[in-house]
């Protein structure tokens, strides 16, 4: 515990931080709800909540190419804040989008909001690693899942409270002030040049498209010259079709299979189960990780979610179904963990940007492309069974490879990584 207060004692952490929770718990609540409203107002329609997950999947494909490039050339700070704002402006058009009732406006809302909100992550993983030390990455990365594990164990039900009381408006208007606060709080944080822009200072004026695939190109030679960081995103792209399943399922299976009259309820209820387990996991990942190997921390979470997953698919209540799903929850910060860790560690500061660049829209392709095949297929040719199942295969295959691949990949880096930690003595 003194780790995660000495990394809690920085200052300039702890404002980025307290911006990123205020920012994630007010989208959760505003998301939460609007799921929720969408379900109860089209019940027959469960397409449409595919279609929402996909406003918020497909935008990394049109944004791509600039993402990452923006996050390394153009102050990441201002970045940061600026996304936070104009989402917030976002979330208030989607109010009037939802009182005129009109379908294709407020999906074209949330497309503009969630593409914005791309620029958000690599801007701030960018700061998040100029302002950390080296061996405080995976104390950072463990303070992240605690805190993502408490918006799981309340965020749930939380946002469904907020659409009982408030309605699908109060949930939005929170949802606009969370990121209103976290903007300021991003800007109100004194940051050196050298961690806003390590490549030096840029105008948006300056990057023309030319630069900008140039940047793209040397962000995809730097991941095939680093075969650790490529060997970790052909998992990645595995995650995709994961996070697309994993949007969905856990509702569809309460409203469609177990629970169709207290879908709600049981979704509460479901939260509590699941955030409960990813605060246990986090706490425990959080101690393993200062012990164990990362690698190790990553295969045996993915393995160990893979069973749960499959096994939640053959649950004929809804009690049975949460033991699983508490299962799962307690894996997963093995692996978020572990990767948060470990990503800092082996990609340059000044190419933060550009890797994730690459990383989140093949991530987001998959997760579209899993959410489009489930709108189209759901429910007429696939099952909900069918979507654990896939979830499910997708982690057996990621975890066979990273079991192929990771440890030798891992024990070459460790080496590396020493050699160049030898400085040699001055001549003479």
């Amino acid at each position: 515990m003194k780790q995660f207060s000495e990394v809690f004692s920085n200052k300039d952490f702890r404002k980025l931080f307290m911006a990123n929770i205020t920012s994630q718990l007010g989208g959760l609540v505003g998301l939460t709800a609007f799921m929720y409203y969408i379900l109860d107002r089209f019940t027959s329609q469960p397409a449409y909540a595919s279609v929402t997950e996909l406003m918020y999947s497909v935008p990394t494909l049109a944004v791509f190419l600039f993402v990452g490039v923006a996050a390394d050339r153009l102050d990441r700070q201002k970045i940061a804040y600026t996304c936070n704002w104009v989402a917030a402006f976002s979330s208030l058009c989607l109010l009037v989008a939802v009182a005129i009732g009109w379908m294709p406006l407020i999906f074209f809302i949330l497309f503009l909001r969630s593409a914005v909100l791309k620029f958000f992550f690599p801007a701030e993983q960018g700061l998040m690693q100029g302002i950390l030390k080296k061996d405080e990455y995976t104390i950072a990365a463990g303070l992240n899942q605690f805190v993502n594990s408490i918006f799981m164990l309340f965020g749930n039900a939380l946002g469904i409270f907020v659409y009982w009381t408030l309605g699908i408006y109060g949930a939005i208007l929170i949802d606009a002030g969370a990121l209103l606060i976290g903007s300021l709080l991003i800007k109100l944080t004194p940051l050196s040049e050298n961690i806003r822009m390590p490549n030096g200072e840029h105008r948006i004026q300056d990057l023309n498209l030319k630069i900008v695939w140039q940047d793209f190109k040397r962000g995809f030679t730097y991941i095939l010259n680093n075969k650790l960081l490529l060997a970790l995103i052909y998992g990645f792209i595995a995650f995709g079709v994961v996070n697309g399943g994993f949007s969905v399922m856990q509702v569809f299976i309460l409203k469609y299979k177990l629970s169709p009259l207290n879908y709600e309820e049981m979704s509460i209820y479901l939260g509590i189960v699941f955030g409960s387990g990813i605060l246990i996991g986090s706490l425990a990942a959080s101690l393993l990780a200062q012990k164990v190997k990362l690698h190790k921390l990553i295969i045996t979470g993915v393995l160990f979610v893979a069973i749960f997953t499959i096994a939640a698919s053959f649950a004929a209540t809804t009690a049975v179904f949460m033991v699983f799903y508490f299962f799962i929850a307690l894996a997963l910060p093995l692996i978020n963990i572990a990767i948060g860790g470990w990503m800092p560690t082996i990609i340059a500061p000044e190419m933060m940007g550009r890797v994730q660049g690459w990383i989140n829209p093949l991530m987001m392709l998959a997760q579209s492309i899993t959410l489009g095949v489930i709108t189209i297929g759901f429910p007429g040719v696939i099952s909900i069974e069918a979507i654990f199942w896939l979830v499910g295969a997708c982690f057996i295959v990621v975890g066979i490879y990273y079991s192929l691949v990771l440890p030798k990949l891992a024990k070459t880096s460790g080496e590396t990584a020493k050699r160049e930690a030898v400085v040699p003595a001055p001549e003479g």
